[in-house]
């Protein structure tokens, strides 16, 4: 009788991970591809270049003497959980890219950018890039981030504080920070906004991700060179 019930329980076992199996490409999937124009908000992404280049050595980005602070990653169409990536295959037109590759600090992120995330606006080359740096102009970063000469040390609450007060007309949760390392450096922030270009919260899911990727007291951002 043992024996009938331990097949039992690893029968019924194995008929759960079977069903999780076939389950999980289907959530991936939703990860790896989408339609163009079905999101439900953006995301601005901003690195923080001095703890990028600390990592890599990216000419374009990183000579001495660029003193490049926060630089435009790229306005990521988002879920409120997950986002839609690689949408079409429509190929980055030369005109468009010879235009708008000095929004981006290296020349090479703006082909990228264009694939894995403006392919899912819904809005035509030009139109995504224009709405890029569009919202990027439009978020004020906190004198105290901009330049620093010497390394600055912040908290998660310290720092979406300080971009709350320097951009009044942002909602609770639409300035998030994201760090590396166990937490101790800034790797970037994100500000999101709605399809129309107006600030709003970003989504339950990514402000958990912002407090678990700074948990700790407080993170580090290294200074411009």
């Amino acid at each position: 009788m043992k024996s009938r019930q331990t097949f039992c329980f690893v029968a019924l076992l194995a008929l759960a991970c079977g069903a999780q199996a076939e389950r999980r490409p289907q959530r991936d999937a939703q990860q790896q591809s989408g339609v163009a124009g079905e999101f439900d908000y953006y995301a601005v992404a901003l690195s923080w270049s001095p703890s990028f280049c600390a990592k890599r050595d990216d000419p374009g980005q990183c000579a001495a003497g660029r003193r490049l602070g926060f630089v435009l990653h790229g306005l990521w169409p988002q879920y409120v959980n997950g986002y839609p990536q690689n949408c079409t295959a429509a190929k980055l037109s030369p005109p468009v890219r010879a235009k708008y590759a000095s929004i981006y600090p290296s020349p090479g992120l703006i082909g990228h950018e264009w694939a894995k995330h403006g392919s899912c606006s819904g809005l035509e080359q030009a139109a995504y890039f224009d709405l890029s740096a569009k919202l990027k102009e439009q978020i004020v970063i906190p004198a105290a981030y901009r330049q620093p000469a010497s390394p600055v040390r912040a908290s998660n609450a310290d720092f979406v504080q300080a971009f709350m007060a320097a951009n009044p007309a942002m909602p609770a949760n639409a300035v998030l920070p994201f760090c590396s390392d166990g937490g101790r450096f800034l790797s970037e922030m994100r500000a999101c906004f709605d399809k129309s270009g107006g600030a709003q919260s970003c989504s339950a899911q990514e402000v958990r991700r912002s407090n678990k990727s700074c948990g700790q007291a407080s993170f580090l951002m290294p200074n411009v060179r």
